[in-house]
């Protein structure tokens, strides 16, 4: 669909219902949280009867996402000791390589036989889609890591991970996306990483983004999308076809396991519609995991349970960081939005909206490792992971855009609109308002009620509802500790058990920093949409305590 994916350069029909539905979130949000603060104090017995009614729907919520946390953690789990490029090379001979694994299904462990069991299935489906797929030599990736203030040991550890893996370097190209108006320190060590690097590859492309290019926000899209732009132009240069290539864009952190880029290759290879289909790994934030404070680390742990759950439900998983694409896809498409902060999902819908619905994101039981927010101080830290979760709460900004795009569009089907509406819609709603209703409202109506409220049946009932509600919940906090200790990275330097228990503990930090560094930043994302006082691209800070300095201390 002919489609302008932005909010810039509208007609006055489109520019109105932009700024309709740019207010629609904020407004909607801030009159649940009024609305029920209001209630509590005119009506006591009915916002309590509210209340009660949402804590049962939250822990109905609560109960189902940790059983599918649990279930995406198996399935992660399973993948550990995957052969990635054993698989990649068996679907060259689709036939006689199904004969073959379906024959090794006995005498396997559980966690074995599942991850075979689920290739089996992709092996299947692939078959039976009966669609050409590119042999596994043929295959190239594209990885683009834009860097705008990020020093050479912030992002040498990624590129180092890379040319390390199991996947043939040889089909690999690396551009580095750098910012003209980064600092000199910063632009030198994209240069001696190039140097040190570029025999390792078929190529090391340094791409250097001009300031100011009319059009253009500062934005990370911009500046991948000419980096983006730059790697179409080599791959032209080498016969390289497009469809046969796989992009990735990681942020500068961004650290990969051995097997990464011949897992995301099998993934590529075993997807019928491959070039209707973004992949996307589950993000950990584990490289400097013992360096960040407890608060950073229960957030972070909490974004990767929320990659888990989206994972269990394709239908409506959305590109999320760092994450990849068909080159073909990405080009036809038009690349990344250059005036867009979200650039991560807004890819995503511009690809949906472009396809009329035909598009997809396909998850990867494969982790990736990047930075948790460190900074200089703890009250920096939490300034600075309060400025992330605003911007990746500004992802707000994409369903303007969307219901735009579905208004116009006529080959999106009604289905797809509803449930991408909702999904969209409801999950910015939920990001502001529960955690404020869990936390504050939900006590309101005990403390503004009079003697009529302590006299009813609800009085005496809904204590005993709401301690039931809380322990169900605690079962879930008990099954997010465990995992999260399960997701931690193997000790560098020993850490003793007491460091390990203190970690579990930190859990007891959520209802503070689900409050002031989840809903607050979303509900200001919102807000400042609402009011039209569009944001700016921030580059989030993060660092990592040297080895040495930290025996100095």
């Amino acid at each position: 669909m002919d489609f302008n994916f932005s909010a810039s350069g509208l007609n006055p029909k489109e520019r109105t219902q932009q700024r309709i539905f740019e207010i629609l979130p904020g407004a909607v949000s801030w009159s649940i949280i009024l609305g029920m603060a209001g209630l509590s104090f005119l009506k006591p017995l009915a916002a309590a009867v509210i209340v009660i009614a949402f804590d049962l729907y939250w822990l109905l919520r609560l109960l189902y996402m940790t059983l599918f946390l649990i279930l995406s953690y198996f399935r992660l789990s399973s993948e550990k000791k995957t052969d990635w490029m054993e698989r990649v090379r068996g679907i060259d001979n689709i036939d006689e390589y199904l004969g073959e694994i379906k024959k090794d299904q006995s005498g396997t462990g559980k966690e074995d036989r599942l991850s075979l069991s689920e290739h089996i299935k992709d092996i299947e489906v692939l078959k039976r889609s009966l669609q050409k797929h590119p042999s596994s030599n043929d295959v190239y990736h594209a990885v683009i890591i834009p860097v705008a203030k990020e020093t050479r040991d912030i992002v040498e550890p990624g590129i180092k991970s890379i040319a390390e893996g199991s996947f043939p370097t040889e089909r690999i190209i690396v551009i580095l996306a750098l910012e003209e108006r980064a600092c000199k320190d910063v632009s030198e060590g994209v240069m001696e990483i190039a140097d040190k690097y570029k025999g390792k590859f078929l190529n090391l492309i340094v791409a250097v983004h001009p300031d100011s290019v009319p059009g253009e926000a500062r934005v990370k899209g911009a500046n991948t999308s000419f980096a983006a732009a730059r790697a179409a132009e080599y791959l032209k240069e080498k016969n390289i076809p497009f469809k046969n290539v796989v992009a990735s864009c990681f942020d500068a952190d961004t650290v990969v396991t051995r097997d990464y880029f011949a897992g995301l290759t099998y993934y590529f290879l075993s997807c019928p519609d491959r070039e209707r289909a973004s992949f996307q790994p589950i993000p950990v934030y584990n490289n400097n995991i013992w360096d960040a404070p407890g608060i950073t680390r229960v957030l972070e742990t909490g974004s990767s349970f929320f990659q888990l759950i989206e994972s269990t439900n394709s239908e409506k998983l959305v590109t999320f960081s760092s994450h990849s694409m068909s080159f073909k896809a990405l080009v036809e498409v038009g690349y990344w939005p250059v005036d867009m902060i979200s650039d991560d999902s807004a890819i995503f819908w511009k690809a949906f909206v472009h396809y009329n619905g035909d598009y997809r994101v396909v998850p990867m039981y494969i982790t990736l490792s990047m930075d948790a927010v460190v900074a200089d101080t703890w009250w920096q830290t939490v300034v600075n992971v309060y400025k992330q979760r605003r911007r990746w709460a500004w992802g707000v900004e994409n369903f303007p855009i969307v219901m735009r795009a579905f208004i116009k569009s006529r080959k999106i089907g009604l289905y797809d609109k509803f449930r991408y509406t909702f999904k969209l819609f409801e999950g910015h709603i939920a990001w502001t308002t529960w955690a404020f209703l869990l936390t504050f409202i939900g006590w309101l109506p005990a403390v503004f009620a009079g003697r009529e409220f302590s006299h009813s049946v609800l009085y005496y009932t809904a204590p005993r509802i709401s301690g039931m509600i809380f322990h169900l919940a605690s079962l879930s906090m008990a099954a997010s500790i465990v995992l999260s200790l399960c997701l931690l990275p193997p000790k560098k330097e020993k850490h003793s058990v007491l460091k390990r228990i203190g970690y579990a503990f930190e859990w007891l930090l959520v209802p503070f920093t689900i409050v002031f560094l989840s809903a607050l930043p979303a509900l200001d994302a919102q807000t400042r949409l609402m009011m039209g006082k569009y944001m700016t691209f921030w580059v989030t800070d993060k660092g990592r305590v040297d080895k040495k300095e930290k025996n100095e201390q």
